[in-house]
C-alpha cells in the first residue's frame, strides 16, 4: 500500500475507486464498504484508494482532543491488511476546513485521487461544515464523470453500527459486543517499552508494556484476556489497562500484558494486543504480595478462557 501523509501535494495516476471517511475502528460497516471497493477493483482494474484526514476534524474545530478507537498507525495497518492500494492521510487545517464541498470533489476526489468510482455510506459528509453528502455526490457525478455507489448502513439490533456504538461498549468493558460490532478484536498497537521492571523480578510474571497515544480511546480500566500478535505469531495473554495503582509513583496510562509461552526479548518491537474478555476492574491492592496472588488468579481465568477458543485463533498458549 502507498501511504501518502503530511502533504497536500500528491497525484494518483491510475484510475481509482475511492472512498472517504475517518475509518475509526474499521467496524462491520466499514468492511462492507471496503469489500465493495475490492469487488470493483476486480471488475475494472481500478486501484483502491481511501481518503481521510491526519486528525479528527473535531480536534481542530472544537479545540478539544477527539478520542479515536483506531490511531493513525492502526488505521494504516488495518487498511494495508485489507488490501487497499492507496491511503491518503490529508492534513486537516483551517484552510481545509473551509473548502467548499464541490471544490473538494473537483480538486481532491476527482483531480488528485483520480476517482472513476466513488463508494460512500449513506451518512458521508465532507467540505465546509460537513455540507457535502451522498445527495451532492449524486448531483455532481455527471459533471465530473464518476460513478457513485452508496452503501446502506450496517445494523445491529435495529441500531446503526457506528464508532459511537463501539465506544459505548468499550466504556462498559463489554468486549464481546464491541468485537462483534467491529467484526474483529479491538486492538492496541504499540512499541514495547521498559516499565518499572517489577513484573518479572518481583511478581514473577514478566510483562510487555505499551503506551497508547493520548487520542486512543481505551476501554474501562481493568484486566482483560487478550491475544497478542508478535512477529507473525498469536500468543495468549492477560492485559491490564490503566495506571497500575498498587505500584508506588505515578504511572502513565498503559497496556501491560503477560504473554503466555513467549521466550524472546521483544523490547523495541511493535506488537498488537487484542482484548477479548473483561475479567475485573483495575483496583489498588494492599501490597505487592496481594497483587501477585491476584495476578495468579487472573492468569488461571485467562488460560481457561483461551483454552475454549478454536485452536486456529491462538498459535502459542503455554
Amino acid at each position: 500500500m502507498e501511504y501518502i501523509t503530511g502533504t497536500r501535494v500528491f497525484q494518483i495516476e491510475e484510475p481509482a475507486v475511492v472512498t472517504l471517511g475517518k475509518f475509526d475502528g474499521r467496524h462491520r460497516g466499514h468492511k462492507k464498504l471496503l469489500q465493495q471497493m475490492l469487488e470493483i477493483k476486480k471488475e475494472t482494474g481500478y486501484r483502491t484508494a481511501v481518503f481521510t484526514f491526519d486528525m479528527s476534524p473535531g480536534t481542530l474545530v472544537n479545540g478539544v482532543l477527539q478520542k479515536v478507537i483506531t490511531t493513525n498507525l492502526e488505521r494504516k495497518n488495518n487498511l494495508e491488511r485489507a488490501g487497499i492500494d492507496y491511503l491518503v492521510e490529508y492534513p486537516f487545517t483551517k484552510e481545509t476546513a473551509r473548502m467548499e464541498p464541490e471544490e473538494f470533489v473537483k480538486q481532491i476526489l476527482v483531480g488528485q485521487m483520480n476517482a472513476r468510482t466513488i463508494v460512500v455510506g449513506t451518512d458521508c459528509s465532507f467540505g465546509y461544515k460537513g455540507a457535502g453528502d451522498a445527495a451532492l455526490l449524486e448531483q455532481l457525478k455527471s459533471k465530473y464523470g464518476y460513478e457513485l455507489i452508496v452503501i446502506p448502513k450496517e445494523q445491529d439490533e435495529h441500531r446503526d453500527i457506528s464508532s459511537t456504538y463501539v465506544r459505548e461498549q468499550l466504556d462498559l468493558g463489554n468486549m464481546e459486543k464491541a468485537n462483534e460490532l467491529l467484526g474483529e478484536p479491538y486492538a492496541i498497537h504499540g512499541e514495547v517499552v521498559h516499565g518499572n521492571h517489577i513484573g518479572g523480578a518481583i511478581l514473577g510474571f514478566p510483562t510487555a508494556n505499551i503506551l497508547p497515544p493520548p487520542e486512543k480511546h481505551l476501554p474501562v480500566f481493568g484486566v482483560y484476556v487478550s491475544r497478542v500478535y508478535v512477529d507473525g505469531t498469536y500468543y495468549g495473554g492477560i492485559t491490564n489497562i490503566g495506571r497500575k495503582p498498587t505500584v508506588e509513583g505515578i504511572s502513565p496510562v498503559g497496556a501491560e500484558t503477560y504473554i503466555f509461552g513467549i521466550n524472546q526479548d521483544i523490547y523495541g518491537k511493535t506488537i498488537e494486543v487484542q482484548l477479548l474478555h473483561f475479567i475485573r476492574p483495575e483496583r489498588k491492592f494492599e501490597g505487592l504480595e496481594q497483587l501477585k496472588e491476584q495476578i495468579g488468579k487472573d492468569r488461571e481465568l485467562g488460560l481457561e478462557y483461551l483454552k475454549n477458543l478454536p485452536e486456529t485463533e491462538i498459535t502459542q498458549l503455554q
